[in-house]
């Protein structure tokens, strides 16, 4: 039982790699640069910090079989958790007032190029 477990969370680690590596290639042909993947804070994860200009996006990245999937498996929960990472991120970047930021989504979905959807959520709800 623990190895099928640890099968599938294998798989699905593997899938979640794939997918945000799917959406930093999407992101960068629309001229963005990743600053990071997987950024980790005692918030919580940031799945891509993306960049273009004075513009930041906070990119949650879902891998579904539908675009409304994934858009319904960002919840409010996860949007608080992001929110606080997004915080503790920025605070930490010089210059910061400067920069605008926007929570993105991406959504990886069976045999399409990845979607990209600005403004997933609105920061400080």
């Amino acid at each position: 039982m623990a190895e099928r477990r640890s099968a599938s969370r294998q798989k699905a680690y593997r899938r979640g790699h794939h997918g945000e590596w799917l959406a930093a290639a999407a992101l960068m042909l629309k001229g963005y640069r990743i600053l990071a993947r997987r950024h980790r804070t005692r918030f919580g994860e940031i799945d891509l910090i993306a960049r273009r200009g004075d513009l930041v996006l906070i990119v949650e990245v879902k891998a579904r079989r539908t675009l409304i999937e994934a858009m319904e498996a960002v919840g409010r929960e996860s949007e608080r958790r992001i929110e606080g990472a997004a915080d503790f991120w920025l605070s930490r970047q010089s210059g910061y007032g400067k920069l605008s930021v926007r929570f993105d989504m991406v959504a990886v979905l069976p045999w399409r190029w990845p979607v990209h959807v600005e403004n997933v959520f609105y920061g400080g709800n």
